[in-house]
């Protein structure tokens, strides 16, 4: 069994999973996006659902095989399911590119909703393992994407919708921080999702008022200069 061939025997029908892979680094908002082989189309990394198989633990699997990560923060955030959401030139190339089998043809061309999960990571702790139809899998600048297919762009910007409206209900932070962060990178993440500037004493009342963190007492060193407390999530 080829490498396409291999993505839909198991698999029922007209529904998928796309994933918004979330990490952070510097000051950055970070998306995973693969590109197929033998094309200029890049993708969220998503896949179907097994007939034996609960919605949700396929997005976990799905998670699992491009990030090697198994404990993660993850939410299913939308559907998607417009007649038009599938671009039919794209589908064609994609078809062409990956020597699609005659007999899993028809089953590509279905019409199919997708369900939207988007997940939390920890990029010093990720893995990336591309499959046998991408070329490529790379973490991307949510402001500096590549052009995404079909209608990925739009359920990239539902899951930041999603997290940005829930980003003070959950410590968010947790899944992409470091184990210890000053209150300044902290700061750094909440404004990278939500593409904003934020005044620094407001949101350090904030954050502290919510009960979250725990700040770590500093060690005496003798210096002069004032370090900035260091913190970390109860």
């Amino acid at each position: 069994m080829n490498a396409v061939a291999s993505l839909f025997s198991p698999y029922s029908p007209l529904v998928s999973i796309d994933c918004v892979i979330f990490g952070f680094q510097g000051h950055s908002l970070k998306v995973l996006a693969l590109k197929f082989n033998d094309t200029n189309i890049f993708a969220l990394p998503g896949g179907f659902i097994k007939e034996t198989e609960d919605i949700d633990a396929a997005a976990h699997r799905i998670l699992s095989e491009r990030t090697g990560v198994n404990e993660v923060y993850l939410e299913q955030f939308g559907v998607f399911g417009k007649v038009n959401r599938v671009k039919v030139e794209t589908r064609s190339k994609l078809i062409e590119a990956l020597d699609f089998p005659e007999s899993h043809k028809d089953f590509i061309e279905n019409r199919f909703v997708s369900i939207g999960y988007f997940s939390l990571v920890d990029v010093n702790q990720v893995v990336l393992n591309k499959d046998g139809v991408s070329e490529s899998l790379e973490w991307y600048d949510i402001e500096n994407l590549p052009i995404l297919m079909h209608d990925h762009k739009e359920i990239v910007e539902a899951a930041r919708k999603s997290l940005s409206d829930d980003l003070y209900n959950h410590a968010v932070g947790k899944n992409l921080m470091p184990e210890q962060f000053t209150m300044n990178e902290l700061q750094n993440l909440h404004e990278a999702i939500l593409g904003a500037k934020l005044t620094r004493t407001n949101f350090q009342r904030k954050m502290l008022s919510l009960g979250f963190l725990e700040r770590i007492e500093k060690k005496f060193t003798g210096k002069a200069h004032k370090a900035p407390f260091l913190y970390s999530f109860r």
